[in-house]
């Protein structure tokens, strides 16, 4: 029976109170609703922090106090934090996480622009990332929204600047980036070994179709508020988190498909060896 990786993603650093009541904003929030989705079942948690007024911030105090919570709630959650370019580009800022040495950090492998708003990765802040995601023992999230962004991640696995174990993201929808299409999607596949594991993300009115897509055969599945606001297509039904988990959940059951719990994920090495009990 196929393994299914959840990748809960609940804040990200888009949705706001006023756009939705349902998005975890506070740390007391993230922490409850991730550990309610933990007790259902997810894999791992990709944590953005929020200051007090909302706004994203890449302070590690505020990730601190996730990440701690947490780690008291659910001891065996991959916690994964965000180095995201799209709010600040100093180095300082975006490596500020990666001090606190959660088990993943995400790595965006090139600059992209969202409908309205860029997020800049030039090769030398990806670069320096890298090297310092694996001096503090994190294992790196490769995250591609495009065909070029792949092809980035395995010339750094060539140059053993990133190093396994490996967990691709691969993200639909975005308008300049993959499409949810049988042909993109295969093609994003090709490139990437069959002994790293893969994620799919769906944006927006995508995620339900690329998360089906993904549970159906056998990929693992990233879901949240993050990505999708709305529970139907047509967007007339704001979501909860806990509503999507769950619906990922009953899409396992209709294909025969199971959790990759976070344990079994830890026993593969995608945990932060570094980081003291």
């Amino acid at each position: 029976m196929k393994k299914i990786i959840i990748n809960f993603c609940p804040t990200g650093m888009v949705p706001t109170k006023a756009i939705t009541p349902h998005v975890p904003v506070s740390p007391a929030e993230i922490i409850e609703q991730t550990h309610e989705a933990f007790e259902l079942g997810i894999t791992i948690a990709h944590i953005h922090a929020r200051n007090e007024d909302g706004s994203p911030t890449h302070r590690a105090s505020v990730y601190q106090e996730v990440f701690e919570g947490l780690r008291k709630c659910c001891p065996d959650l991959i916690i994964c934090g965000s180095s995201s370019g799209r709010s600040w580009s100093e180095f300082e800022k975006r490596s500020e996480v990666v001090e606190l040495k959660p088990d993943m950090c995400s790595l965006t492998l090139s600059s992209l622009n969202f409908g309205k708003q860029a997020s800049l990765n030039d090769p030398n802040m990806i670069v320096m990332l890298a090297e310092k995601m694996k001096a503090y023992g994190v294992v790196p999230e490769l995250e591609c929204f495009d065909m070029g962004m792949i092809n980035y991640g395995l010339y750094l696995i060539k140059k053993k600047i990133v190093e396994g174990p490996y967990y691709w993201n691969l993200l639909f929808g975005n308008i300049a980036g993959f499409q949810p299409t049988f042909s993109q999607i295969g093609a994003a596949l090709q490139e990437i070994p069959n002994d790293h594991h893969v994620g799919f993300a769906g944006l927006g009115d995508k995620q339900l179709t690329v998360n089906a897509m993904a549970v159906a055969n056998g990929y693992g599945v990233r879901v949240g508020l993050e990505d999708n606001l709305w529970f139907d297509q047509h967007r007339k039904t704001l979501c909860s988190n806990i509503e999507l988990v769950k619906r990922i959940h009953r899409l396992m059951e209709i294909h025969g498909t199971t959790l990759m719990t976070a344990k079994e994920f830890r026993q593969l090495g995608f945990q932060n060896k570094k980081r003291d009990p």
